[in-house]
C-alpha cells in the first residue's frame, strides 16, 4: 500500500507545475498538509455545475466548470485525469487532465444512447468504459472508448441486462463488473421508473476483451424490486454491491451485499432500527482495503454505516443529514453531503452523490 506521503507527493508530480502556479497560497497550503485529494462535483450557489479538487479536511482546492450536472467521477491514475459523468440522462461526459497541460475533453453519447452516471477506465489507461442505455431497446450497454484518441467511441458490450448503473473493473483488468438496476427508463419520460412491476435487477461480470458474459447473479424473486446500483472491490477479490428498493416502504430487505466470483450473493442484514435508518436507499459504497472496512451512505436517511469487511457486521453508524458521496481515505473514509459538507467542513457548494480519492 502506498503511504498518504507518497500518495500525495505523486499526485503533486503528477498535477506539474501549470496546476501549481494556479493555486491561491492557501489552497498551496492545503494541499501540502493533506494526506489525500479527492474529487466530486458539485453545484453553486448560482447555479452553475463543477467539478472539484478537495483535501481531506474539505478545502477546495480547485475547481473546473461542467456544462450541466454530473454524478459519478472515474480516476485515471496512468495518465492523472478524472471524468465526470452526466446524471442520468445525460449525454456528455467531461474529461480533464489535472495537470492543466491538457484542454478538457467533452464527448457525447451516440445517438439513441444516455450515459447512466458511471464509469471506470482500463487497468494501462488507455480505454474507458462507460454505462449507457440503449433506451428504445430497453438494453444496457458498455460504451468503449479510445482515451488514445480524444476518446472517440470504438465499440459497446452488452451489459446482459436493464438499465446498468455503476462500473467497476477487477484488479487484474480481466473482466468487468455490472450493477443492472433493472429499471427501465426512456428520455422521453425523464426519470420516470416505467417498469417497478416487473423489474430485473442483476449482477454481470464481463470479458474486457471479448465483452462475453462470465456469470450473471439474478436477485431472487423476493428481491425483484431491490435495484442493484453501486459496486466497490475488496482486496480479496470480493465484490461489494449496494442496492436502492423500489418496493414499499414498510418493508425491510437487505441493501448491501457481496459476492465472489462463482459463488453465490451473500446480502448483508444490518440490525433493524439501522435498517430503517437506511430507508431503504444507499446512495453510495466504499472499500477501505487497509483498513478492512465498508462504508455505506444514506442520503435519504441522513446516515453512513461501516462494516467490518471480513465478517460483515455493523462497526458504527453515523447520523449524517444528506449523507451522500464516500471514498476511502488513509484513515476511515472521505464523506460528503448534499449539505456541502466534506469531513465536516462547510462548503461554498453542495456535493453531488459521489466522491472519488485521486492521486
Amino acid at each position: 500500500m502506498r503511504s498518504p506521503l507518497l500518495s500525495r507527493r505523486s499526485f503533486i508530480r503528477a498535477a506539474g507545475s501549470a496546476f501549481l502556479a494556479g493555486l491561491s497560497p492557501s489552497q498551496l497550503y492545503a494541499l501540502e498538509q493533506t494526506d489525500a485529494v479527492f474529487a466530486a462535483a458539485f453545484m453553486d450557489p448560482a447555479g452553475h455545475f463543477g467539478l472539484a479538487t478537495l483535501a481531506e479536511d474539505g478545502t477546495i482546492i480547485d475547481r473546473r466548470p461542467l456544462p450541466k450536472r454530473a454524478h459519478g467521477l472515474a480516476f485515471d491514475r496512468n495518465f492523472n485525469r478524472v471524468v465526470a459523468f452526466a446524471r442520468r440522462p445525460g449525454t456528455f461526459a467531461a474529461i480533464f487532465d489535472l495537470s492543466g497541460l491538457s484542454a478538457p475533453i467533452v464527448i457525447a453519447s451516440p445517438e439513441g444512447r444516455h450515459f447512466y452516471g458511471h464509469g471506470t477506465f482500463s487497468r494501462d489507461g488507455r480505454l474507458l468504459y462507460a454505462s449507457e442505455n440503449d433506451f428504445d431497446n430497453a438494453r444496457g450497454v458498455i460504451g468503449i472508448y479510445d482515451a488514445t484518441d480524444e476518446f472517440s467511441r470504438v465499440g459497446e458490450y452488452p451489459t446482459y441486462g436493464v438499465g446498468p448503473h455503476d462500473l467497476s473493473i477487477t484488479p487484474d483488468g480481466e473482466a468487468l463488473i455490472v450493477a443492472n438496476g433493472g429499471i427501465e427508463t426512456h428520455p422521453d419520460f425523464g426519470r420516470t421508473k416505467l417498469n417497478l412491476d416487473r423489474m430485473e435487477p442483476s449482477l454481470t461480470v464481463i470479458d474486457t476483451l471479448s465483452g462475453t458474459l462470465i456469470e450473471k447473479h439474478q436477485l431472487p424473486p423476493d428481491f425483484s424490486q431491490l435495484s442493484t446500483r453501486h459496486i466497490a472491490l475488496s482486496g480479496n477479490q470480493e465484490i461489494w454491491f449496494a442496492c436502492q428498493y423500489e418496493g414499499a416502504r414498510e418493508d425491510l430487505p437487505p441493501l448491501i451485499g457481496r459476492f465472489r466470483r462463482g459463488e453465490p450473493l451473500d446480502f448483508i442484514y444490518l440490525p433493524e432500527q439501522t435498517a430503517r435508518n437506511m430507508a431503504n436507499y444507499v446512495g453510495a459504497i466504499a472499500v477501505n482495503r487497509k483498513e478492512g472496512l465498508v462504508a455505506a451512505t444514506s442520503p435519504r436517511g441522513g446516515t453512513y454505516v461501516v462494516l467490518d469487511a471480513i465478517s460483515g457486521t455493523l462497526v458504527h453508524e453515523v447520523q449524517l443529514p444528506g449523507a451522500s458521496g464516500i471514498a476511502a481515505g488513509p484513515h476511515g473514509f472521505g464523506v460528503s453531503t448534499e449539505g456541502g459538507l466534506f469531513n465536516g467542513r462547510q462548503s461554498p457548494v453542495n456535493w453531488d452523490q459521489h466522491v472519488v480519492r485521486i492521486g
